[in-house]
């Protein structure tokens, strides 16, 4: 956990085993994210919550499966998960203690990068943003970009990914994939109401960078840079909603083999929570 003012860090938790994914609940007390567990020559991932003030580690699934991204439902009574179960990923919700585990939606696609935000979850698929009710209802496409879709020299296909909602569920923040000369993918930050109207890009660096995160307030976002050109970064980036005041606000005394993942602000914005690796 990093103040944002002091630049003092805070470790909630280590684990030898890969972590990956944040959401912080609506209450601003409990963080969930997915954990590597190998039993048995089987690897999987699994949902876990870590409460913020005493440091509670729960483990929610435990299966064979690979579940990962969960998100909070506005209540906080349950999540939204992508899980690993028959061809691909597709969208489940549970309660908050994995009791209930349904499948909500499966495009027939591999479904990624979801959130949700009162009665609406977005998620990527087909190298595109949609949206649907959290009832799993028809969804529909929020954005067309150029090349959705096709590969070129990058990782991922030219397309929109990482979609997050506004705080009042008004506005989605997300990236774009719109060049390859980089072999990590020339991205750029864009937001979008949720009707598919007034799409701003935000950024035009064409770093690769993403998994942007909104305050509390909605007037400013953290992502992460992971390579500018071909050299490797992972700093956390501080952008106001308007695509002003763009700053790298990951501490000087940070080793360069220590990379930042997928921050997000603190209940009160005043501390960014993320997850740390060290990279041998």
């Amino acid at each position: 956990m990093l103040d944002i003012s002091t630049e003092e860090t805070e470790l909630l938790y280590s684990s030898v085993n890969k972590i990956a994914f944040l959401d912080l609940n609506k209450s601003g007390d409990t963080l969930a994210f997915s954990q590597q567990y190998i039993n048995d020559n089987n690897e999987s991932e699994e949902i876990c919550t870590l409460t913020v003030e005493d440091k509670v580690i729960t483990r929610i699934t435990d299966n064979n499966f690979w579940d990962i991204y969960p998100v909070w439902a506005p209540d906080g009574t349950r999540m939204a998960f992508l899980s690993w179960r028959d061809k691909g990923f597709d969208i489940f919700t549970m309660e908050q203690n994995g009791h209930n585990q349904e499948k909500l939606y499966d495009s027939g696609h591999h479904d990624a990068d979801i959130d949700w935000v009162g009665d609406r979850i977005v998620f990527t698929a087909e190298s595109r943003i949609w949206i649907m009710p959290d009832n799993g209802g028809d969804p529909v496409p929020v954005t067309e970009p150029p090349k959705a879709g096709l590969w070129g020299k990058a990782n991922l296909p030219f397309g929109d990914y990482d979609p997050r909602l506004s705080p009042d569920g008004s506005r989605i923040a997300f990236e774009r994939l719109e060049d390859d000369t980089s072999p990590h993918g020339n991205y750029n930050i864009y937001i979008i109401n949720t009707d598919g109207s007034g799409e701003i890009r935000l950024t035009d660096t064409g770093y690769s960078q993403g998994i942007v995160s909104w305050s509390h307030k909605a007037d400013k976002m953290v992502f992460v840079v992971a390579a500018i050109e071909d050299a490797g970064k992972y700093d956390i980036y501080l952008i106001n909603a308007d695509g002003s005041g763009t700053e790298n606000i990951t501490p000087a005394y940070y080793p360069t083999i220590f990379l930042c993942h997928t921050p997000v602000f603190s209940i009160d914005d005043s501390r960014i929570f993320f997850i740390g690796q060290w990279y041998e």
